[in-house]
């Protein structure tokens, strides 16, 4: 995932905004946005209102890029306004108009005055889950042969394809994703990411490990090979090693996410507070694909996909 403008505000810290009687908005929220345009294509966002020692502070998820605080938002009563600048400034600023109805968020996207979506939110399920008393034996996701299982999205060119027993992703074009689904489960995978090159895992399709060897990231953990996009950086410092075969190892169980990078743990068991850019929707509960992008930078290759499920 690319970082845009508003990366400074990225590093997943809230600042305080100025709102009255915002309790009841308080929590984590799944948004479903549906732009006005012709044949326009519905997508996820996400935001948080937290509370803590009197003061009440926002963040947001968009369709694309990191999670950014916001400290224009205010309250009356069952209404919500909140409002931030695009992150190209000479566009119009963003204003949300919710209203909550039974726990439920309905209302519209505002951009210069005019109407640029509706919107529909639901409180984000807690998805607190314990593991699996076991595991299944690993499946294999890609066969070395073709891409049976896994399917491109969208409009653009599918550069995929399978050389020497690899996926390779030949120039940026179509990401790619697993026919199955998924809920709770433990992921290998190894990858081969040149310098400069930039894509990620989407788990359930909605929580992205970034894959990543660009200068832009090197001193950003949030941001950096091996973290949950914008929401959890490595604990642990790995050397890089573009162009070179590594592994990821990761187990998800509910929104609980440990990463083992070249069998060094990362992240050790540490919650996911909601989706990334790129998430493909925000049906938190619901299982859903692997899918890697491949809309940013070619070159990326892929083997040894395996994944395990709870035992029955």
């Amino acid at each position: 995932m690319r970082r845009f403008l508003l990366a400074a505000f990225a590093a997943g810290w809230c600042v305080t905004g100025i709102s009255q009687n915002a309790d009841r908005f308080l929590g984590r929220w799944d948004i479903e946005v549906s732009p006005t345009g012709n044949n326009a294509t519905i997508y996820p966002d996400w935001m948080e209102l937290a509370e803590k020692n009197g003061a009440v502070s926002m963040r947001l998820q968009g369709r694309s890029g990191s999670v950014f605080p916001v400290t224009d938002f205010k309250t009356e009563g069952s209404h919500l306004t909140v409002t931030w600048p695009h992150r190209d400034a000479s566009a119009p600023v963003t204003t949300w108009q919710l209203d909550l109805t039974e726990d439920r968020l309905s209302g519209m996207e505002r951009r210069g005055g005019r109407i640029a979506a509706y919107l529909a939110g639901v409180r984000a399920p807690a998805l607190d889950r314990k593991p699996p008393a076991a595991w299944g034996d690993p499946q294999s996701l890609f066969n070395g042969k073709d891409l049976t299982g896994w399917e491109p999205m969208g409009t653009a060119k599918n550069n995929w394809t399978v050389k020497d027993g690899e996926l390779l992703n030949q120039a940026g074009g179509a990401n790619l994703k697993t026919s199955r689904t998924f809920s709770d489960f433990k992921l290998h995978v190894e990858f081969n990411c040149p310098a400069e090159g930039n894509s990620g895992i989407y788990l359930r399709g909605r929580y992205e490990v970034q894959i990543e060897y660009q200068a832009v990231d090197a001193s950003d953990p949030l941001h950096s090979m091996g973290s949950i996009y914008g929401f959890l950086a490595p604990t642990i410092s790995v050397q890089r090693r573009p162009g070179t075969w590594e592994s990821f190892d990761i187990t998800l169980v509910g929104r609980r996410v440990t990463v083992f990078r070249n069998r060094i743990k990362t992240i050790d068991n540490q919650e996911i507070p909601g989706p990334t850019g790129g998430a493909l929707d925000a049906n938190e509960n619901d299982p859903g694909p692997f899918y890697i992008q491949g809309d940013h930078t070619g070159g990326l290759r892929f083997r040894n996909v395996t994944v395990q499920t709870p035992k029955k």
